[in-house]
């Protein structure tokens, strides 16, 4: 796909590794829906940063606790700004604490809405607005855990692996036109309200012997999207973590 003028939507696109991917998108020519949800001012700053790129980009506010309302919310605002849709990058989610024994109903739906339900939704909504044979793009931002479980953040990794498997079925349900990959990063950003001393402890149990960087994400994601023959498939970003 040659991205100039292309349009993609880019959910929890204010921060963090949201952000990096919607400015890496802008510096190519992409024009920027950016979805956020209660970072209404960080959300205003990348869309800044957005234009100082040279690109164009707008704002669309949206709880995904509602999933089915924001993914429609999210695709017509859109559309209905740049006409046209040809990416969809489901990278909003959330990470929380829990163990077994501690999680809740409240913990568990709030995990499934924005982690999972929220993506599905908006690649129902997204394909149902293209256009008859038109190609487009959906790239879902999973992790390590969701192919590989270990015995933490239970709730969190039955998200992540749903949608490593949404991403192999949907490639084959939306093919030939549409690709649906997916990427699963490791240990790439801080954990939000820590620093970088938790990546250098990370590090030592990583077969590379280092973190990655939102950078080595942002590649992976264009390396998906230029490529006319990748579907399917989940492009681990961790150093060898997940082995």
């Amino acid at each position: 796909m040659d991205l100039n003028e292309k349009v993609a939507i880019v959910t929890g696109g204010s921060v963090r590794l949201g952000k990096a991917i919607a400015l890496c998108l802008a510096e190519e020519g992409v024009k920027i829906g950016l979805h956020y949800n209660q970072s209404a001012e960080q959300a205003e700053c990348t869309l800044k940063e957005i234009t100082s790129l040279g690109s164009t980009g707008m704002l669309v506010g949206a709880d995904f606790r509602q999933p089915l309302q924001a993914a429609e919310r999210i695709v017509e605002q859109t559309l209905s700004e740049f006409n046209r849709l040809d990416i969809l990058v489901n990278s909003a989610a959330i990470f929380e604490e829990s163990s077994l024994s501690s999680v809740t109903l409240d913990h568990w739906d709030r995990h499934f809405d924005i982690n999972l339900k929220a993506p599905f939704f908006l690649c129902q909504k997204f394909t149902q607005h293209l256009e008859p044979g038109e190609r487009a793009q959906i790239v879902n931002i999973a992790d390590w855990r969701g192919t590989r479980p270990g015995n933490d953040h239970p709730v969190y990794t039955l998200t992540k692996s749903a949608l490593v498997a949404m991403t192999k079925s949907l490639a084959q349900h939306l093919a030939p036109v549409v690709q649906v990959n997916a990427i699963a990063p490791g240990a790439v950003l801080p954990p939000p309200d820590s620093d970088q001393s938790d990546l250098q402890l990370i590090a030592e149990k990583i077969p590379l012997r280092r973190t990655g960087t939102a950078k080595d994400v942002t590649n992976a994601l264009l390396y998906l999207l230029r490529s006319d023959f990748i579907t399917g498939e989940v492009l681990h970003i961790t150093g060898g973590q997940q082995l």
